[in-house]
């Protein structure tokens, strides 16, 4: 492989373990007799299919292809193979290849869906992308969505209707609520709450005087007793002022003491 693929193949790399697939990569490391690559050839496999690169392209290919997925499927750390390309593949070259296959697996995908693109949003999207998670951003103005940082880690998404919009969040997610103000606050709060039990994690930003005007919006809402206080608003911890990035440094810290709570710090 020449210095300009091998770069190719480091940034391809870096850019899927940034990202939330899982993924096989596949290096040719010995050849015998005549094959369609030569030793060194990389390519880059996900449950979609081939992400970057190639080991010979046709049947032996599609064949690293499929065992890739399979990996992926059955959670297969290594494999080390050697394929006669005429019999076990049906090519009609008669060489051997081996190939070392490596699966690099995101075991426990963490979610952070935030509603609201405004200047505390701005700070936490950018604190969040230093972390090992995937976030959702989503905003009825482009105009602030624009301002975010550009990242695989990051997807942003323009909408009206927020609220209609919290049932394709994953299970598990830690949602945080900090739209234009009350008005479009409570519609994405309410909605949350109703499906509170998909979640690991839900606030509101606000102060204690709109925590109880929030509670009782829900109550009115339908949403009952036991589920009522299970939202954080304030959100954050207990430390701080109210610049914005001080705002989210204390919400990464709930986000993250609530996560290591519920799936022990060493499992994500």
């Amino acid at each position: 492989m020449s210095k300009g693929n091998f770069e190719d193949f480091l940034s391809a790399l870096t850019h899927l373990k940034e990202g939330s697939k899982s993924f096989v990569v596949i290096t040719l490391v010995k050849q015998i007799g005549s094959s369609p690559q030569e030793v060194g050839a990389r390519a880059i496999v996900s449950s979609e299919g081939l992400e970057y690169g190639t080991v010979g392209g046709g049947k032996v290919e599609n064949r690293a292809i499929q065992e890739a997925k399979r990996m992926i499927s059955e959670k297969e750390r290594y494999l080390f193979t050697d394929w006669n390309l005429q019999k076990d593949i049906g090519m009609t070259c008669g060489g051997v290849v081996s190939f070392f296959f490596e699966l690099f697996e995101k075991e426990h995908p963490f979610h952070v869906t935030v509603f609201g693109a405004g200047h505390i949003s701005q700070e936490l999207v950018r604190l969040l992308l230093k972390l090992d998670c995937q976030i959702l951003c989503l905003d009825p103005r482009q105009e602030w969505l624009s301002k975010l940082p550009s990242s695989p880690k990051l997807t942003t998404r323009l909408t009206d209707n927020m609220a209609a919009e919290v049932h394709k969040i994953p299970p598990k997610s830690f949602v945080a609520i900090m739209t234009m103000g009350h008005g479009t606050d409570l519609p994405v709060l309410i909605e949350t709450m109703k499906q509170r039990d998909r979640f690991s994690y839900v606030g509101n930003v606000g102060s204690q005087q709109k925590y109880l005007r929030l509670k009782s919006d829900l109550q009115h809402a339908g949403v009952d007793d036991d589920t009522l206080g299970r939202f954080y608003c304030p959100m954050g911890e207990d430390f701080g002022g109210n610049a914005p990035i001080e705002i989210a440094f204390s919400i990464v810290a709930q986000i993250l003491r609530t996560r290591d709570e519920i799936f022990g710090k060493t499992d994500l």
